[in-house]
């Protein structure tokens, strides 16, 4: 199983989010899950893989040439793809992997999450997303993605896209109890 998460590399986060990191690494590494994420050594990206690999796990980074030039990358990971460009890297990040987790970060996991949702809504990707909502990070998008669909710019059956956890331990279970969902998806894409 490999699962995509996104995360942050900003070094100057709470202590909080490196301990949830933490958890889940260990958890994914555990349970024989690999870890594929953007390819940093720094913050969070950092945090993940070392736990992960220092558990025995299985860590792909994949990271855009410009950032290995400014040695943004990680060195040590079981495999480092590097590609042309942020669009590439996003692509491959979902590539064949099992779920999608977002841990806290700044916009480029957010903008990476919010792109991974729309593209489930359209049925061009069908894995679970798990939003770890450490601490009330997310509690602003969820009451915006509820308004959505209150406002009726999403359908309740997109509810079903999202799960949003507060505990890294629930992240796994998550996973195994998502609701289903498949390509048939853009048939009801428009409100």
């Amino acid at each position: 199983m490999k699962v995509c998460v996104y995360c942050a590399s900003s070094n100057k986060v709470d202590e909080k989010y490196f301990k949830a990191t933490e958890i889940l690494a260990k958890n994914l590494a555990k349970n024989g899950i690999t870890s594929v994420y953007g390819g940093g050594s720094n913050g969070l990206m950092g945090c993940l893989a070392d736990t992960a690999l220092h558990e025995g796990g299985k860590v792909i980074g994949i990271l855009p040439h410009f950032m290995d030039k400014v040695e943004w990358g990680h060195k040590n990971l079981t495999e480092l793809i590097l590609v042309k460009d942020m669009h590439e890297r996003k692509r491959l990040l979902i590539e064949g992997v099992d779920a999608v987790v977002a841990l806290p970060g700044g916009c480029g996991t957010l903008e990476e999450l919010m792109e991974v949702i729309t593209l489930k809504r359209l049925g061009k990707f069908t894995k679970p997303i798990i939003i770890l909502n450490t601490d009330g990070f997310y509690n602003h998008l969820k009451a915006l993605l509820d308004k959505m669909v209150e406002e009726r710019f999403m359908r309740t059956e997109h509810n079903d896209i999202w799960t949003f956890v507060d505990k890294p331990e629930d992240i796994i279970p998550a996973i195994h109890s998502a609701p289903k969902w498949d390509s048939d998806a853009i048939n009801f894409a428009a409100v």
